[in-house]
Parts: C-alpha cells; sequence; structure tokens
C-alpha cells in the first residue's frame, strides 16, 4: 500500500466522522424539538455508512488478487436516516403542543445515547489524525534515510 493511499484511507475516516459528529450535535441540539416544519416533534437522524469501491473495480480486484491482499479503500457516507423509532410522551398540560389529555409528543433522542455515539465519533476521529501523523512521520523517516 502506496504512502498516500494511507493518508487517503485516513481522510475518507476524517470526514465521515466529521459528518457523524456534525448529524449528532443536531440531534442533541433538537432534543426538545416538539415542531419541526414537516410537523411534529424532531426525529433523531442517524448516518449510514460504507466501504467505499476503487475507482476501477475490475482492476483493484486484479491487483488484490495478484498480491493476495484484500486492502481497504476507506469509508464514505450513503445517507442520512430518520430513526423511526416511537415518539416519547410527557405529561405537561400547559406546553403549547400538548394534546387533550395534557401529553406532549417529545422527539426520540436519548441524550445518553448521543452522548456515547458522539465519544465514538470523537474517538475514531482522533484514530485516523494519529494514522495520518504516522504516515507522515514514515515519510519524513525515509526522507531522511535517503540523505
Amino acid at each position: 500500500m502506496s504512502l498516500f493511499k494511507s493518508i487517503d484511507i485516513s481522510a475518507s475516516g476524517l470526514t465521515a466522522q466529521r459528518l457523524r459528529m456534525d448529524t449528532i450535535s443536531e440531534n442533541i441540539a433538537n432534543v426538545n424539538t416538539t415542531r419541526t416544519p414537516n410537523g411534529g416533534p424532531y426525529r433523531r437522524k442517524v448516518v449510514i455508512f460504507e466501504s467505499r469501491e476503487p475507482e476501477n473495480r475490475f482492476s483493484g480486484a486484479l491487483n488484490a488478487a495478484i498480491r493476495e491482499q484484500r486492502v481497504g479503500n476507506g469509508v464514505r457516507a450513503v445517507k442520512i436516516v430518520e430513526d423511526q423509532s416511537p415518539f416519547k410522551m410527557a405529561y405537561d398540560p400547559n406546553h403549547p403542543d400538548a394534546n387533550a389529555e395534557g401529553y406532549v409528543m417529545m422527539p426520540n433522542v436519548n441524550i445518553v445515547t448521543e452522548m456515547v455515539n458522539m465519544i465514538s465519533a470523537t474517538r475514531a476521529y482522533e484514530a485516523n489524525v494519529t494514522a495520518v501523523r504516522a504516515s507522515k512521520d514514515m515519510a519524513l523517516k525515509a526522507l531522511d534515510i535517503g540523505r
């Protein structure tokens, strides 16, 4: 695997985790939003990732078969989907969005789950930064050897 490919793979991970952190931040910011432009409470959003395919699938598969290696190509975000889990019901008869019984439909965002996901995304981001730094350090050492 080339030096630049390893940096490219880590960069794709950085981009993916940044989008994941942005989506989690949006979920946390809307934890109490009971009315959206679509009507109803805010729905939690989740990012879906998949493995990136090489630009040329045949040559990539051929090269991997020749080298007998399975080298990844990074990750990409496929889409952001809304979590279809049910909304929480909270009793608050004074709320403007309360129904006749006094219950308000609250977003399906669990702050504890979102914080755990944020920590996970942060750790994955840091791991990719470390991988980029390691690749850079290896390249600098290789240049030093050549002197």
